[in-house]
């Protein structure tokens, strides 16, 4: 991350290199895409090793939370460079900082106790093996070939993978969707776009910023849910509403609505991840994460296109249902481990229901 923001920020123009800098800016966001993408998962990940119910709830939430102040102050930071002049390079030598002290700050972190005690019991499986004199046993009690014999859940992956598919259309109907319709018809300029855009990111901001803060109280899997059930009955109003608008705050109150109630699994990450096998939690949710990702984006941004221009806005039924109905269906697996765990009716540190 760190090394591509330096690039980026030191890249010459089109005018002294030509091509040749747009085909290295699209390497480092890349390079971006993919650093972020582990670094998120493995935050996330590490976080919710290291707390219990109900605090680990709002403390995993909230590194969503930063993303979204991540988010919000680099579309601000882009309003700024198009409307008053900002040099761009200086946020992406503030951007490689961070980087460069998030790298410091990760080799100052110890394994969570929880990858410990998995690795220390693993070990003394092997010696126990070893004692036993059965070398072939022994051998396959190492670590690495332990972790193969780990079992997951193929609904768990399923009901992941669905949950996750959500955010990528939420993102592009809230952001991207609407963007033809405000040029064309209410004759919106690109820094119009990018401050209208700025403004609907505050707003998801402070949503993610309200329910991680809820979810200490109430299971984050219940929030979640709700969220999916406001989110298919506005899928089937959606069409229609976007139909009879005459006034750009018509189209921004649809965006605002469409990222408060958005398929986005936060808060619910920690609720997640901890059904997945210790040794194979980061490998398989990060895959799915990354999956998820490519595809929807893909499907989402070239898909629509192709639907809405043969059926109208109605086309957006095509996706938009069977994503939601897919990620009720996750968060409804995710409920039942959690209620299995006895996890589900925490509310706090001293209360049970």
């Amino acid at each position: 991350m760190s090394i591509s923001c330096i690039i980026m920020a030191n890249l010459p123009t089109y005018a002294q290199i030509g091509i040749s800098a747009a085909w290295i800016v699209t390497l480092c966001r890349i390079l971006q895409g993919l650093s972020s993408m582990g670094e998120i998962i493995g935050a996330e990940i590490y976080i919710t090793e290291i707390t219990k119910p109900p605090a680990q709830y709002p403390a995993v939430a909230f590194i969503s939370v930063s993303s979204a102040l991540g988010g919000m102050f680099a579309l601000a930071i882009a309003a700024l460079v198009t409307t008053k002049g900002f040099n761009w390079r200086i946020a992406f030598w503030v951007g490689a900082a961070i980087a460069v002290i998030g790298s410091i700050a990760r080799t100052r972190l110890r394994e969570t106790p929880e990858f410990v005690d998995m690795k220390r019991r693993k070990k003394l499986e092997a010696e126990k093996a070893y004692l036993n004199e059965n070398a072939r046993i022994a051998e396959k009690c190492k670590v690495q070939n332990l972790i193969k014999k780990e079992k997951v859940n193929k609904k768990t992956i399923l009901s992941f993978f669905l949950i996750y598919c959500g955010w990528p259309l939420s993102f592009y109907l809230a952001y991207m969707y609407f963007t033809p319709l405000l040029k064309e018809k209410y004759h919106y300029s690109s820094e119009d776009i990018i401050f209208h855009n700025f403004i609907l990111s505050i707003i998801l901001f402070v949503c993610v910023l309200l329910l991680s803060l809820l979810s200490y109280r109430i299971h984050p899997l219940k929030i979640t849910r709700l969220r999916g059930y406001i989110f298919i009955f506005l899928a089937i109003l959606f069409p229609f509403l976007i139909n009879i608008t005459t006034h750009p705050l018509q189209i921004f109150a649809i965006q605002a609505t469409l990222l408060i109630t958005s398929l986005e699994v936060t808060p619910s990450e920690a609720a997640l991840f901890k059904h997945f096998p210790t040794l194979k939690r980061f490998t398989i949710t990060s895959f799915l994460y990354a999956l998820t990702r490519a595809l929807m984006y893909v499907i989402t941004s070239l898909g629509l296109v192709y639907l809405t221009e043969a059926f109208g806005h109605y086309g957006l039924w095509i996706l938009m249902m069977p994503i939601s109905i897919g990620f009720l269906y996750g968060v409804n697996h995710f409920i039942r481990l959690e209620k299995v765990s006895g996890n589900f009716f925490v509310r706090c540190k001293s209360d049970k229901i």
